[in-house]
């Protein structure tokens, strides 16, 4: 006779053996718009090694095992070394060896970056946390071209795509990873603040640092990009782990910080005592040096925010889809049709923004291209990534109870979420960065008029939207107090623009109704009656094959 409370009946399956890319119908629409099918068949085994039962285990694993510090060996010297657990190993070979860290740069293939995002975005479902030292390698490459000679001896190394977790000098390994160390304990975001000294040595270009640097993530990577004070001004500093005879640079971990998420990945405090460094770029330039590092990370954190929403609408969807109660299949009961369909329609949003962002860095030569990208990126930072801890929330709502267990895989979703608003500028910076770029470039408010006014006249609740953002433009004297209203309506815009232009009907009046609309209140799962709710849920739920 069988015992039931030794089985739990109406759970739903686990959701593995399902293709993250092929089965994202806003990515492929999104990579097709913008490329090729090719591109799209170039991620395949991406997309199906991401959704795999062995990628989420090892995702899992890495989370479980955290990463932990070695200052001393057994003998008593100083190594300063980061244990990690072998998924996580497993997880950063597979991304590096996908190409998803600095490889688009040296790529002569077609639409390198967009795929590259595609690919970081798909790949990130497997675990967030290992994303942060393949998007620093990515972002160091713009900043390494301040120099010449530094580009030639580094870009290859980082694009390479092999990895090679070794502390050895970079000539000796087949491929490097980059980190960088901006902030400091007494500035946070304002790095001109910064009290770390480079002092120049006898040879040119080559300087030593003494200081502290508040927040570098990954220290045991190859490389990092260093802001330090030097006699004209604060610099931009290159700084090997390993020095090129072997011995090891002077980056000593003081601590790894205990975060509330992304806890995979080893951040850290470093000391830097005598540290040597080579100059990156001019005097007293420094954050012009390293604003295209910026630029490029701002990119990641919207491309991961937009793959932290997908991975938990994946889940919610597939959840309600297999889970009955109350008579029926909570996939059938209406308002929860409403919730799990606005949950698509958020993500829809922000996958087709973050695409159209890639897009535009393999067109880096067009003029429009450059300063929409000026423009959309703190937009998209700021909008994209202060939405989805409410969007990651909503969908551990759907799954209940059963999300909130550390098994789901939710509860780790939902601490990533914040984080990406938050690295690389707060919210309040990039609301800032926005109000700068449209006061000192002309040129950017009129990339942004060109691309949002491509879908005017097609939706009347987004014409009137964009007459409301000029309206706030207009009132200047109130400008950067109501910088982030204006962020996040630009933003909100430029998606529904998209969305308009290229999704389906059902997917732009949703967003167009809601997020452009007057009643909205931000609560997701109020979408007006007359929507198409069964075509929202075909293209969010997951298929297995």
């Amino acid at each position: 006779m069988s015992d039931a409370t030794r089985v739990a009946p109406n759970q739903a399956p686990p959701l593995v053996g399902h293709d993250v890319v092929g089965g994202d119908a806003a990515m492929v629409e999104g990579l097709l718009r913008h490329s090729s099918q090719e591109v799209v068949d170039s991620l395949a085994g991406l997309g199906r090694l991401a959704g795999s039962a062995e990628a989420r285990e090892h995702g899992r694993l890495a989370n479980r095992h955290h990463p932990e510090l070695v200052t001393y060996d057994r003998y008593g010297n100083r190594v300063d070394e980061v244990a990690f657990h072998p998924s996580w190993h497993w997880l950063m070979e597979r991304a590096v060896g996908f190409g998803l860290q600095a490889a688009p740069w040296e790529s002569e293939a077609a639409y390198p970056h967009l795929r590259r995002a595609a690919g970081f975005m798909a790949w990130s479902h497997t675990e967030p946390g290992h994303g942060c030292p393949v998007s620093m390698t990515y972002a160091a490459v713009p900043a390494l071209r301040a120099d010449d000679a530094l580009a030639k001896e580094w870009v290859p190394r980082l694009a390479a795509t092999a990895y090679d977790p070794e502390l050895r000098p970079a000539a000796e390994k087949s491929g490097v990873l980059a980190g960088m160390g901006m902030t400091e304990k007494q500035g946070g975001s304002d790095v001109r603040a910064n009290q770390t000294v480079a002092t120049p040595t006898a040879v040119d270009g080559d300087y030593e640092l003494h200081g502290h640097k508040w927040f570098t993530s990954a220290p045991m990577n190859d490389v990092f990009l260093v802001l330090a004070q030097a006699p004209d001004g604060l610099t931009c500093f290159l700084v090997p782990r390993v020095l090129p005879s072997g011995e090891r640079n002077r980056l000593d971990v003081v601590r790894l910080k205990d975060k509330l998420g992304n806890r995979s990945n080893a951040s850290s405090e470093l000391e830097l005592r005598g540290t040597w460094a080579q100059r990156l770029g001019d005097e007293g330039r420094g954050v012009r040096t390293i604003i295209e590092m910026v630029a490029a990370t701002r990119l990641d954190c919207v491309l991961g925010s937009a793959s932290l929403m997908r991975r938990a609408l994946d889940e919610a969807a597939w959840h309600v889809a297999h889970r009955a109660a109350f008579g029926g299949v909570l996939a059938d009961k209406p308002l929860m049709r409403n919730v799990v369909a606005d949950l698509a329609v958020e993500s829809e949003a922000a996958t087709t923004l973050a695409l159209r962002l890639a897009a535009a860095v393999d067109r880096r030569t067009d003029p429009h291209e450059a300063a929409l990208r000026r423009i959309a990126l703190p937009l998209a930072k700021f909008w994209v990534c202060k939405r989805t801890p409410m969007m990651v929330a909503e969908a551990l709502e759907c799954v209940g109870g059963n999300g909130y267990v550390e098994d789901s895989g939710l509860p780790l979703l939902f601490r990533e979420s914040p984080l990406n608003s938050i690295w690389e500028g707060s919210g309040n910076v990039n609301a800032l960065d926005v109000i700068r770029a449209l006061t000192r470039e002309p040129e950017v408010l009129e990339a942004w008029l060109t691309e949002v006014g491509q879908a005017r006249g097609e939706d009347p609740r987004l014409d009137r939207a964009i007459e409301g953002v000029l309206g706030m433009l207009a009132d200047t004297a109130t400008l950067e107090q109501s910088a982030r209203r204006l962020a996040g309506q630009m933003a909100a815009v430029l998606q529904g623009s998209l969305l308009v232009r290229f999704a389906p009907a059902a997917v732009a009046d949703a967003f167009c109704a809601t997020r452009l609309g007057g009643d909205y209140n931000g609560t997701l799962g109020t979408l007006p009656p007359g929507t198409d709710l069964p075509l929202l849920l075909t293209r969010a739920t997951p298929t297995l094959p």
